[in-house]
């Protein structure tokens, strides 16, 4: 049955010109709408048990379904965290041992399961799992302290009491945050399995519309990149017919592909937000007009990505949850080190190493550190200057300086993309040669540049204006 089924599943990959990895992935993703209906009508207000019963198991079959049995990769680190919580308590010790261990887990699965192309294995969901349990330990510590101690977002995460074995598990292998996340805390999953995430107190929440909703964006994505995504490989980079093409052609598909390339991750987000939203779990309260919002696990701000011109714009509206536990766990825990630059640019050597131990990765975040530093010094450039902001602001230019703008920002986009899906230096190192490292050229020159500008466009009253 089991070999009947995998070759099934083989053929019907082999059709749609994918791999049958992708396929499972594809089919575990969407499978999470059957069960959240399930979980919606037969077990809201159930006992939380049954609840967590529920997430174990069907994360697990998920896993199997997945990697087979390298899914005790998961089990192993879910088992022992528990153990660790339980047996070191809330402390400073528990924290970093479970930081060390999980970090050191997934190193070493990258290390050991490596190639030079991007595969679907278990390191995939073990990087989401990673995150979880690490910010379960956070939050566990976080609620032996006094609350006055704690920041208004710490105290809307901590985990007042010891998590059981059950509640770890159904945290953990949850089947709509299991493969591919978001990310959500503890203390948002116990109010799922205790019925609370509702916009309607006592009953089953209003979630159907915005989840379909949701679902249907992330249909629209799916179509965009599997309609366009064969005609821009990546492998097209590394081909004598790229190094041949004119320098123009070289960057406008670098451009096309870097804005295409990136629906895959948007429809994987955007489909397990409609599960997370079916369910409950994307339930984020009401606004001060009493509007309820369901955006609680929205990893992507689609109107946002397909609109700003600005690269902090782009990485604003994508891989937000992520983005988010970067700044709860990494960046804010190292405000003691008192230099904003130095925990920007660890919290961003961790995204690196988080996502694998290849170059590409931190090629790809030292660029986009490089990208947004430079971005904020042009933005107050542009601010200061009375020219600059009149030029700006003229409603005539506009439209134009939008566009230019917009062609800017998505050629280097793709820029920093080529070494993130390339993985190896000299795949990243041939495409960037071919380029002229048209990137790294522009923005080492504007660093070095925007400060004699801005001697020029910015009078020195408005400095002392400024500065006072």
């Amino acid at each position: 049955m089991a070999a009947a089924g995998g070759s099934l599943l083989h053929g019907v990959a082999e059709a749609l010109g994918a791999s049958e990895a992708a396929l499972r992935l594809i089919l575990s993703i969407f499978i999470g709408y059957p069960l959240a209906l399930f979980q919606r009508y037969f077990l809201f207000k159930k006992e939380p048990s049954h609840n967590h019963l529920f997430n174990t198991l069907t994360g697990l079959c998920i896993a199997y379904f997945n990697f087979g049995s390298q899914m005790y990769h998961s089990v192993l680190c879910v088992v022992l965290h528990f153990l660790m919580l339980r047996l070191m308590g809330r402390t400073i010790t528990a924290v970093l041992t479970s930081f060390c261990f999980q970090m050191t887990y997934l190193l070493c699965g990258y290390y050991y399961t490596a190639t030079d192309n991007y595969d679907i294995k278990w390191t995939m969901p073990h990087c989401v799992l990673t995150l979880k349990l690490i910010g379960l330990a956070f939050d566990y510590y976080d609620g032996g302290k006094d609350k006055s101690s704690l920041t208004p977002e710490q105290q809307r995460h901590i985990v007042p009491r010891a998590p059981t074995l059950l509640e770890v598990c159904g945290f953990s292998y949850y089947y709509g945050g299991f493969l591919v996340g978001p990310q959500f805390s503890m203390c948002s999953y116990l109010k799922l399995v205790n019925g609370e995430l509702t916009d309607v107190e006592g009953q089953r929440p209003n979630s159907i519309r915005p989840a379909m909703e949701r679902l249907c964006l992330g249909l629209c994505t799916l179509t965009i990149y599997t309609v366009f995504g064969p005609y821009l490989p990546d492998s097209y980079f590394l081909s004598e017919e790229y190094a041949n093409q004119p320098f123009w052609y070289r960057c406008v598909y670098m451009t096309i592909w870097g804005k295409v390339m990136l629906y895959k991750y948007v429809t994987c987000w955007l489909v397990t937000e409609g599960v997370c939203i079916l369910c409950g779990l994307g339930y984020n309260g009401k606004d001060e007009q009493g509007r309820h919002h369901w955006n609680a696990c929205a990893n992507m701000k689609v109107w946002l990505f397909e609109t700003t011109p600005l690269f902090t714009g782009t990485i604003a509206s994508f891989n937000i949850n992520t983005n988010d536990w970067v700044a709860r766990y990494v960046f804010k825990r190292l405000r003691f080190l008192g230099n904003k630059a130095i925990s920007q640019g660890s919290a961003l050597f961790f995204l690196a190493i988080w996502h694998g131990l290849h170059s590409g990765y931190l090629v790809c975040f030292a660029l986009e550190f490089l990208i947004v530093i430079v971005e904020r010094k042009a933005m107050d450039l542009v601010r200061d200057s009375p020219l600059l902001t009149s030029i700006c602001s003229n409603p005539v230019l506009y439209p134009f300086l939008y566009i230019a703008q917009q062609i800017f920002h998505w050629l280097f986009m793709g820029y920093p993309l080529v070494p993130f899906c390339l993985f190896t230096w000299d795949k990243w190192l041939k495409v960037y040669t071919s380029v002229y490292f048209i990137g790294h050229v522009t923005f080492i020159l504007l660093l070095i540049v925007l400060p004699y500008l801005r001697t020029v466009l910015v009078q020195k009253k408005d400095k002392l204006q400024k500065s006072h």
